[in-house]
């Protein structure tokens, strides 16, 4: 309950229509402890007096109690589960506005299945509790408070004898409800791992069925399907020993009321009315006490998923704009990197180490190396997407640290090597980091990307659907949208990360010409594996275990000599036109090959 106690901020926006509904609630509290007195009155004074107009009478007023209460009711049941949507509808909105600010190194370490559940499952065990259990509990409440006050008004004797089956019934509820919030954590925790798993398969889905793993994969969706099955069984097996128990108690109390009340009677010390009435004020409070399980297991779920979202929206977001960030409206370009080391969240070793480099504005510079010896690393550091752990980089002269986030990374084009479209148009797309773009300014990004032809060629044009991860386009379609998507920002700071590895050769070649125009005028940081990429670059950087191991342009690196010149013969040899067999190729490039491969 901590756990929800802490999200009664989302409570304040709409207080006056709890407070409503809190007192619709407690008039309907009022209303149905007055039917126990009118039975009352029936019995002794209708019934056994023979008092017909009594009757006739009691009727009536139960009647209209019933038709109020209806209504109020109706107004009390709409008030909670309005503001139960709307609830779940701004931690919803919390959430995702937490997790589009959290940094990439939280999303390097939390499945997407996990946060998907959260944000979906989580929310409405929070929204089903703040809609109905928490109502209900509150009624239960204000039912217990007037009927111990009716049964003490009543014979404080009986009353007494009465509730000792509620003490027993207290202690073990308060029990179940400490134990079942952890159960729901597990439970919670292994539906975010059948999230996971399913959303894995179904974006790999290709893969799965081109190496025919299906069997493999519906094995391990199994293993996960049974763990939540089983945690669910354990969950089930303790709220069943509960609810058997609290109704044996219930019934304990009823034969209480009958066997002392009934004494009572006989003793002619109360009234049968009387005992009619008492034993109706306790089948008042045993209504909502045989639901107090369900209410506890309510609870538990509701804690379990407000914990798990606390997760999120307490996590600060280690990468935000400082309070006096400074704006830079237009960027120069220059770039430097001043002693930086870089070591990401719960690795071992460090991904770069005493990076010193000056990119002056303009410049292209191309990085290459091994997979694993930190390109992307490096310019993942220019837009901040990771904070150095040593050193510091600077644009302009400004610590990345001291800028203002959205006007450093509006003056950053990205076209990464894996480009992700979302499920839009085509123009959307395009137009994704400018949306106030016109339509000559997006069919001119497109043309300079080479996507123009393409576009085109289809029946709807812009407004063609590209659908999920655009799965729709070939993979030479969808970079070059991306290309276009960063070229119509106008970026001062372009950065490739290989962003021609998935077009055909003659499709490079139109989308490097529009680059090598595009390029002028800003600073361009190009990963690539292929040397013809980078033969013009400025500054060629090669890169190996996280550091610069050599730079300088193309003819000076082929003239040092070292790992640039072995990765240029290897390449020549790859792609020299010759009926030489595999076994003419010195051994010396087949280990530069398997030991220093482009990646």
């Amino acid at each position: 309950m901590n756990y929800l106690y802490k999200l009664r901020f989302y409570l304040k926006p709409y207080l006056w229509k709890i407070l409503l509904n809190l007192l619709i609630l407690l008039m309907i509290t009022g209303l149905s402890l007055i039917v126990p007195n009118i039975l009352k009155g029936v019995v002794d004074e209708g019934l056994l007096q023979g008092e017909t107009g009594y009757l006739v009478n009691a009727a009536l007023i139960l009647l209209g109690l019933g038709l109020t209460t209806a209504v109020l009711n109706f107004f009390q049941r709409y008030l909670s589960e309005w503001v139960a949507a709307h609830i779940g509808y701004d931690l919803r909105n919390s959430m995702y506005d937490r997790i589009q600010y959290l940094p990439f190194s939280y999303h390097d370490h939390t499945q997407t299945g996990q946060l998907i559940t959260r944000c979906i499952e989580d929310v409405r065990a929070i929204q089903n509790f703040a809609g109905g259990s928490i109502i209900e509990i509150i009624q239960l409440v204000f039912v217990t408070i007037g009927v111990m006050v009716a049964l003490f008004s009543a014979d404080v004797k009986l009353a007494i004898i009465t509730i000792l089956p509620l003490i027993p019934m207290v202690m073990m509820t308060t029990d179940f409800g400490d134990r079942v919030t952890k159960l729901f954590y597990k439970v919670d925790m292994a539906l975010g791992d059948i999230s996971t798993r399913l959303q894995e398969n179904v974006s790999g889905v290709q893969v799965v069925r081109a190496f025919a793993r299906e069997s493999h994969e519906a094995k391990r969706f199994e293993q996960v399907n049974k763990a939540y099955f089983q945690s669910r069984v354990v969950l089930i097996g303790e709220w069943s020993k509960v609810m058997p128990t609290t109704n044996l108690l219930i019934a304990l109390g009823t034969i209480l009321i009958l066997i002392f009340g009934g004494r009572e009677v006989l003793a002619g010390t109360m009234s049968v009315g009387e005992i009619v009435a008492f034993n109706s004020y306790w089948l008042m409070l045993s209504a909502p006490v045989q639901q107090l399980a369900w209410l506890v297991n309510a609870a538990g779920e509701a804690g379990a998923g407000a914990q798990r979202v606390l997760e999120i929206l307490e996590t600060e977001p280690a990468i935000r704009s400082p309070k006096d960030a400074v704006k830079v409206p237009n960027l120069r370009g220059r770039v430097e990197f001043y002693n930086v080391s870089l070591k990401y969240q719960n690795e071992k070793f460090i991904a770069l180490t005493d990076i010193d480099l000056t990119v002056e504005p303009n410049q292209l510079i191309a990085l290459i190396g091994q997979t694993g010896s930190g390109k992307t690393s490096l310019v993942n550091l220019i837009p901040r997407f990771y904070d150095v752990t040593d050193g510091a980089v600077l644009v302009d002269g400004h610590d990345v640290r001291t800028l203002d986030l959205v006007s450093l990374r509006r003056q950053i084009g990205i076209v990464l090597q894996t480009s992700l479209l979302f499920s839009d148009t085509i123009r959307a797309n395009i137009a994704y980091g400018r949306p106030d773009a016109t339509e000559d300014e997006i069919i001119a990004a497109a043309k300079a990307a080479q996507a123009h032809d393409f576009i085109v060629r289809f029946q709807n044009g812009y407004e063609t659907m590209v659908g999920e991860r655009g799965v729709t386009l070939s993979g030479g379609q969808r970079q070059r949208v991306a290309i276009a998507r960063a070229l119509l920002m106008d970026p001062r700071i372009l950065i490739l990360d290989d962003s021609t590895s998935s077009v055909d050769t003659q499709t490079e070649q139109l989308i490097q010409e529009a680059l090598d125009r595009l390029m002028e005028g800003r600073t361009t940081f190009v990963i690539a594996h292929r040397l013809a990429t980078v033969r013009r670059a400025d500054m060629i950087l090669v890169m190996a275990g996280g550091r610069i191991v050599q730079r300088g342009r193309h003819e000076e690196l082929l003239a040092e000599g070292g790992l640039y010149k072995e990765i240029h013969d290897l390449q020549l040899m790859a792609y020299k036109p010759s009926e030489e067999t595999e076994e003419l190729v010195p051994p010396k490039f087949q280990r530069v090959h398997a030991e220093n491969g482009l990646g």
